[in-house]
């Protein structure tokens, strides 16, 4: 709704000049909107063309290292079977080192060594494992899976600072770890 304005009335002899204001009825305020000519973008491209640079703009502003969380890729695209056996030990050695984090209780230090160290070993594993024969492979697979599940659940349990939660799946992961070592 707008306001429109009056003309004076000079001609009134008692009054002195003065402006009225008055609200247009709406049914005057209804214009037909002019056709608004096509463009070649749409909304759709736009959104497509915005997303595709913030996906291209993260890498360059945060690198590799967005999260310090699980990386979830499960086998490195060049990872040949002797990477893999040359590097499990070292990988599972620096799993286990997270207990002299543990028994310092820096739960921080511990989580962000834990994640890096567990998913270096889960790439090698998980190598192997798709090197083995069928016959072996389910036997490896429930290892891998108990030990990856165990290493969620001591991140869990130090988040949480709980320092006997800690210790007995750090217990259980060293076992676990023993029993794939000697397996492959």
């Amino acid at each position: 709704m707008t306001l429109v304005p009056c003309l004076g009335q000079p001609n009134l002899p008692f009054l002195s000049p003065t402006f009225t204001c008055h609200l247009k009825p709406s049914f005057l305020l209804r214009e037909i909107p002019e056709k608004v000519p096509k463009s070649i973008f749409t909304r759709r491209i736009g959104a497509i063309a915005t997303m595709a640079n913030v996906l291209l703009a993260r890498e360059a502003v945060f690198g590799a290292k967005i999260a310090n969380g699980f990386d979830f890729k499960m086998v490195a695209p060049d990872q040949t079977l002797e990477e893999a056996e040359s590097g499990i030990r070292g990988h599972a050695r620096a799993l286990l080192e997270v207990k002299a984090l543990i028994e310092s209780n820096a739960w921080k230090d511990m989580q962000k060594a834990l994640r890096k160290s567990s998913s270096l070993l889960k790439q090698d594993i998980y190598t192997i494992i798709q090197s083995k024969p069928g016959s072996q492979r389910p036997q490896l697979r429930k290892l891998y899976s108990n030990l990856f599940n165990t290493v969620t659940r001591l991140d869990y349990a130090a988040r949480d600072n709980d320092a006997t939660r800690v210790q007995e799946y750090y217990e259980k992961i060293a076992i676990t770890l023993d029993d794939i070592l000697s397996r492959t």
